[in-house]
């Protein structure tokens, strides 16, 4: 609370309730990758992000910043620390990949680092490969590229192979293209992708098992989570200073019995 991961977040209520809206129209850039079998409209969004997040279920209350319950939050870690648990016993493969590298590189990159010491193959598929992703600046070619393990895309001309941070994205485009090139070359295909915004939707919605962070303006992954697409998810602030998702770190590997 004291970082704003939780409590009052520096989300917006407008913010929030625009995304509501153009989820409810099926707006893709809201979508991110998640096709949603049930009706849901404005209404049953924000029924579902006050259980799922904490957020006011009051419609009437549309200004100032939005609140994440931290008991909320707690709780989702531990359930996502459950899976990263069971992959590290299991040594399953698993495959790593955000659009919001400027802020949850470091939290990925210590699980990463963590599965892999502990016997998991981190995937690194379609390392270099292009992507074509709509932005508000019309169709721009990303790079799919990899730092310490985990996935995100870089406009070409921008920055050195195996720099960061790279580009932020909501598109499931990047993990489709990831997904495709570990089937084409034979695999190992993961049995867990770890992530945020279209990484975990993309993924969910094509049948694997996904598991990542949002924020009060995401609906679409907890809506991927109450279809049964998305395993779970953890409500936090997703752009907070990259420090203060230290402690989430440390959290998770402890609650995964991963810590060195």
């Amino acid at each position: 609370m004291a970082s704003r991961l939780a409590g009052v977040v520096a989300t917006s209520r407008e913010a929030s309730l625009r995304s509501y809206r153009l989820f409810a129209a099926r707006d893709p850039r809201v979508l991110i990758g998640i096709d949603p079998e049930g009706v849901w409209g404005q209404r049953e969004l924000l029924g579902l992000m006050a259980e799922r997040c904490g957020v006011s279920a009051d419609p009437r209350c549309t200004t100032g910043p939005d609140v994440i319950d931290p008991e909320r939050t707690i709780a989702a870690l531990d359930a996502f620390a459950g899976r990263i648990r069971e992959a590290a016993r299991c040594g399953a493969p698993v495959l790593f990949g955000t659009g919001h590298p400027h802020r949850l590189l470091g939290f990925y990159a210590g699980l990463a680092d963590a599965l892999s010491a502990s016997g998991c193959e981190v995937l690194t598929p379609a390392q270099g490969r292009c992507v074509d992703i709509l932005t508000q600046f019309g169709l721009r070619t990303h790079r799919l590229d990899y730092v310490r393990g985990v996935a995100l895309v870089r406009e070409p001309e921008s920055e050195r192979p195996g720099c960061e941070p790279g580009a932020h994205s909501h598109s499931p485009l990047p993990v489709r293209v990831a997904l495709d090139a570990a089937a084409a070359a034979g695999g190992p295909l993961p049995e867990l992708v770890v992530g945020d915004h279209g990484w975990v939707c993309g993924a969910g919605q094509l049948g694997f098992e996904a598991i990542g962070l949002a924020d009060t303006d995401d609906p679409a992954l907890f809506v991927g989570e109450a279809e049964g697409r998305v395993s779970v998810v953890v409500p936090v602030d997703d752009a907070v200073r990259s420090a203060h998702y230290r402690p989430l770190t440390r959290y998770v590997l402890n609650r995964a019995c991963l810590s060195q």
